[in-house]
């Protein structure tokens, strides 16, 4: 049976029309979170107020003060605000159907919480399987995910070394994650209203200094975070009706890393990544690798066999595995 191709490239069009969406959402600023809304005037007090009325999860309504009849600024604002949202939402909803990855509405509101905190701003980085499916986007790959596969399980986030010194680290919505015997079992957890916590990794090296944060205790260190780290670019995650900014680990390294420490359908969207990252930049996976730590390679050497079959549809990601994971370590 014919190994099938890990992704297919979108179409040029469909590319400039993400590129497109992709810039204006990095001037945005903040978001709305939830669905573009309404605006409704309530009376009744004996003054009138303009509200925002939307969902920011499904079947769960909200409303935020927008400012008094009459308020002309408050009210243009928010309607350009809504007016944006609008368009990203139709936007979004266009992007899916033609093959982009979406995360998940409850991802979105996650996210858009962080970026409007600041957080990725002051050096958060969006790593795991979101940081994946952004960075296929970016290169227009397409890539059909396995039937039954969830947009995400988890928010991988890496705080760089000077992170919890900043103040937004104190504003972050991070509580203790479920306690679970399995190795990849969050210590965090993201908690916003309406939402059930969604697991966080929020992943440190060994010199971060959070001996004065509230939020050492949450933290995981990981022997890698250097290496994930190490000059990242800014880019754009896809979630429920969003287009939402945030900070990447460079393509190839995350690969590496994902290679060496995710699931079988993490794995696969990792080999999909590096097919898309060889036919557009043949050196970049290799100079990762020869940059990578025993923590990244090592893990990842004894997969060779079940990689290499995976890779079956692309020889010339074949031979860079095969010399990679067949020569000394790096």
């Amino acid at each position: 049976m014919k190994t099938p191709a890990l992704y297919r490239q979108n179409q040029p069009a469909f590319r400039q029309q993400y590129a497109a969406l992709r810039e204006q959402s990095l001037t945005a600023g903040a978001l709305l979170p939830g669905t573009p809304g309404t605006l409704q005037l309530r009376r009744g007090t004996g003054y009138a107020y303009w509200y925002r009325v939307y969902y920011p999860v499904p079947g769960k309504q909200a409303e935020t003060l927008v400012g008094r009849e009459g308020d002309s600024t408050a009210e243009n604002a928010m309607r350009t605000q809504m007016g944006f949202a609008e368009s990203t939402a139709r936007q979004v909803g266009m992007l899916r159907k033609l093959g982009f990855q979406v995360a998940d509405k409850a991802t979105a509101r996650a996210l858009v919480e962080l970026h409007n905190l600041g957080a990725f701003e002051a050096g958060l980085l969006l790593a795991g399987r979101l940081a994946c499916m952004a960075w296929l986007n970016e290169l227009g790959a397409r890539v059909r995910l396995p039937a039954g596969s969830a947009a995400t399980a988890r928010l991988d986030l890496l705080a760089p070394a000077n992170f919890f010194s900043l103040a937004v680290a104190a504003k972050l919505p991070l509580v203790a994650g479920s306690e679970s015997s399995t190795p990849s079992a969050c210590h965090a957890a993201i908690a916003l209203p309406g939402l059930s916590p969604i697991p966080a990794g929020l992943l440190v090296g060994d010199h971060a200094n959070t001996s004065d944060s509230a939020l050492a205790w949450l933290a995981t260190t990981i022997p890698d975070h250097d290496y994930l780290t190490a000059a990242p670019v800014p880019g754009v995650l896809l979630a429920g009706g969003h287009c939402i900014p945030v900070r990447l680990p460079q393509a190839a390294r995350l690969v590496w890393h994902q290679l060496g420490t995710s699931q079988d359908s993490e794995r696969r969207l990792a080999l999909s990544l590096a097919a898309a990252l060889l036919a557009q930049d043949p050196w970049a996976m290799l100079t990762a690798w020869e940059a990578a730590p025993s923590a990244i390679t090592e893990p990842i050497r004894p997969q060779r066999d079940i990689l290499l079959s995976s890779a079956a549809a692309h020889p010339d990601l074949q031979d860079l595995l095969a010399d990679c994971l067949s020569g000394p370590s790096p």
